[in-house]
């Protein structure tokens, strides 16, 4: 497999995003339907996070959408895991306390985030997989910081990454779910507590973006990655990748991105909001805005205007064989 940044596409694309950005309104995660309320203590925002993230991956499966109505209004995805998420914080809120971690099976998984509904119950995939995530959890919350998930963040000292293995993102290695190996659940993780006031970063040099499916695809259609005709073929075709390639895949992902953000002078986290908000509505998997028409969705962000609006800036409007799906690796609590 052979993968490669181009740069002259990341400056292109940086310089278009700088616009962009400015017009986005920046999201500090305050929804009352999915996130703890604003009066909320710092140690209860990071439990409600910590808990939350580590199990926020691959919710939707071929033919099995996680998407319920709740409260009389639809969620889908991630929405729907927050929605019923901040529904027990409420209801019980010592569940999401270390010693009931530790404790967590499969069948609690399935009745907490499972939702009845007029053709199906609808269910998370891989409920042993969460429930093992969120025990492992548990047990190193009270082994190594006393139940407490804000000592994460004091034992930080506001860095993400600091000598000799410190630093949120390092600290955090330390659970399971946290061990990606770009560290997609920790950045998003970081994005969440900095929004909330909790995490005050002082090494902004060293912010990521959490690179998740929108991101991959959005940087292959515009060409900022490059990869080889067999890899490109095998993206097309929907076949599963291993865990090597990925990898290689969403570190190349995550560099690009890295200059990308440099150039256009845009927060790493904010592009992350961009991004995954226009791969979501816009630059969709299976029918992106440039080969359909402005979906209602897309423009209430602004994502089309009179056609896309990275579309100067991508190789893939003007090449359609860069118009892939996203890479295929189903089996993974990474993302």
């Amino acid at each position: 497999m052979l993968v490669r940044v181009d740069r002259v596409r990341v400056l292109e694309l940086g310089r278009l995003l700088a616009s962009v950005a400015s017009s986005i309104e920046v999201d500090y995660y305050l929804d009352p339907d999915l996130y703890p309320p604003p009066g909320a203590s710092r140690r209860d925002i990071a439990l409600y996070f910590l808990v939350m993230v580590a199990m926020d991956h691959r919710l939707s499966r071929p033919g099995r959408p996680y998407e319920a109505v709740v409260d009389g209004k639809l969620y889908h995805g991630a929405d729907l895991l927050y929605k019923l998420g901040l529904k027990r914080f409420i209801e019980d809120p010592g569940f999401f306390e270390a010693k009931r971690l530790a404790e967590v099976t499969p069948r609690d998984v399935v009745e907490w985030l499972s939702v009845k509904t007029d053709i199906r119950v609808v269910r998370p995939p891989d409920p042993e997989v969460r429930a093992e995530l969120l025990r492992d959890l548990g047990v190193k919350l009270m082994e190594l910081f006393n139940g407490d998930p804000y000592s994460i963040v004091v034992e930080s000292r506001g860095y993400l990454k600091s000598g000799g293995g410190g630093g949120f993102i390092n600290v955090l290695k330390v659970f399971k779910a946290y061990q990606d190996p770009v560290e997609k659940k920790a950045y998003l993780l970081a994005k969440f507590l900095e929004r909330r006031g909790v995490l005050q970063v002082v090494d902004q040099y060293n912010k990521e973006v959490p690179v998740d499916n929108h991101l991959v695809r959005i940087a292959v259609r515009t060409g900022i990655v490059e990869v080889d005709d067999e890899t490109l073929e095998a993206i097309a075709a929907r076949l599963e990748f291993d865990e090597d390639r990925d990898a290689m895949l969403r570190l190349a992902t995550r560099m690009a991105y890295k200059e990308v953000a440099r150039y256009g002078g845009v927060d790493p986290f904010i592009l992350d909001d961009i991004l995954w908000s226009f791969g979501r509505r816009c630059c969709t998997r299976d029918n992106p805005t440039c080969r359909s028409s402005c979906r209602v969705e897309c423009s209430k962000m602004r994502g089309c205007n009179g056609g896309c609006v990275l579309a100067q800036a991508c190789a893939a409007y003007g090449n359609p064989r860069l118009m892939v799906p996203e890479h295929n690796f189903t089996e993974t609590y990474w993302y």
